[in-house]
């Protein structure tokens, strides 16, 4: 049994909270939230037992006996701080998404779990859906030819964020989801936005381009109550299409292609496949992925801290070109 502390128990921290309880081979030994009102309410909610550390201070899980690993799922700026500390007193850490704010502190931590010898994770749930990681074997095996073009769109009418704008708080999904189904990292990054709200970015329109001149090109906006949850890849043969909100399924392969004809481009081998899918919930899926990195002393291939690091590079460097209009920016190699 991995004992593990909690640190966050808000929207999302509850979810994870959830899910180690659940999970076989953890144990939750103290949760740690800055409102003391939210302890209460997730010791009664989950019936957590008297021997359960419920604290408002970070530091009080050092004084428990055992504890092996730290999800943290607290506000991002207070990341770097708490998995600094949390690596620093032996612990291995799962932390929410994104990692940290700065690609130097993300460089900076999974050094120090290198040299700590601790595991370090990022909760990039998405990567660990039944749906993407099914779409990334069909791209990778070249069902739908040679790639063209990506594009992809996540919008809602809310919630509005007042510590980040539209492109820090949706984006990275996208981008997570890209990057793994092409196996690459973008080369060049482009942002534009407008802000209607408070001064943050509310409309975000993103272009990656990756090293093969692969484009991908994301629409994310917070004000608009036509809800999408949508990316699609393009190739010479067909469409693979990952849609939250479809009915019948996520993930749909359109296949399709042209016959030229004269002066003409007829479509040809016209069809649509349902992809079957598993049921099974991303974020167990990731938290049980943790608990294996734990135990078999190996890092998460898809969402490492390094992983974590590149997307925060992305993001910071989209950041760049959404202050400069729109300005193409060169990502750095390391």
């Amino acid at each position: 049994m991995i004992k593990i502390a909690v640190a966050g128990v808000g929207r999302w921290g509850v979810h994870l909270l959830r899910n180690f309880l659940e999970h076989p081979q953890a144990e939750v030994v103290a949760v740690v939230d800055p409102n003391p009102e939210r302890l209460a309410v997730v010791k009664q909610q989950y019936k957590l037992d008297d021997s359960v550390l419920l604290t408002t201070e970070w530091q009080k899980i050092r004084h428990v006996v055992g504890i092996e690993a730290v999800v943290i799922a607290t506000p991002a700026i207070t990341h770097y701080s708490l998995i600094v500390d949390a690596l620093s007193w032996g612990y291995h850490v799962l932390a929410e998404k994104p990692l940290t704010l700065n690609p130097v502190e993300c460089q900076e931590i999974c050094q120090l779990a290198e040299k700590q010898q601790r595991q370090l994770m990022v909760d990039h749930t998405y990567l660990f859906h039944p749906a993407v990681e099914r779409g990334q074997a069909v791209v990778q095996e070249g069902k739908l030819g040679d790639l063209r073009y990506g594009y992809a769109t996540r919008t809602h009418l809310g919630p509005v964020r007042q510590d980040v704008d539209a492109l820090w708080d949706l984006a990275i999904h996208d981008i997570a989801i890209f990057n793994f189904w092409l196996g690459q990292m973008p080369l060049i990054v482009q942002a534009m936005g407008t802000a209607w709200l408070q001064g943050l970015a509310d409309l975000v329109w993103v272009t990656l381009t990756y090293p093969d001149g692969f484009q991908a090109y994301i629409h994310l906006c917070w004000l608009n109550a036509d809800k999408q949850r949508r990316l699609g890849v393009v190739g010479s043969l067909g469409s693979l299409i990952f849609d939250e909100m479809s009915l019948l399924s996520p993930l749909t392969l359109l296949q399709g292609e042209f016959e030229h004809r004269g002066n003409q481009f007829i479509p040809i081998n016209q069809r649509q496949e349902v992809l079957e899918i598993e049921t099974d919930e991303p974020l167990r899926r990731m938290c049980d992925r943790f608990i294996d990195c734990i135990l078999m002393n190996t890092s998460s291939v898809i969402s490492s801290g390094w992983v974590g690091t590149e997307l925060v590079q992305i993001l910071t460097a989209l950041t760049e070109s959404l202050n400069q209009g729109g300005k193409p920016v060169f990502l750095q190699k390391n």
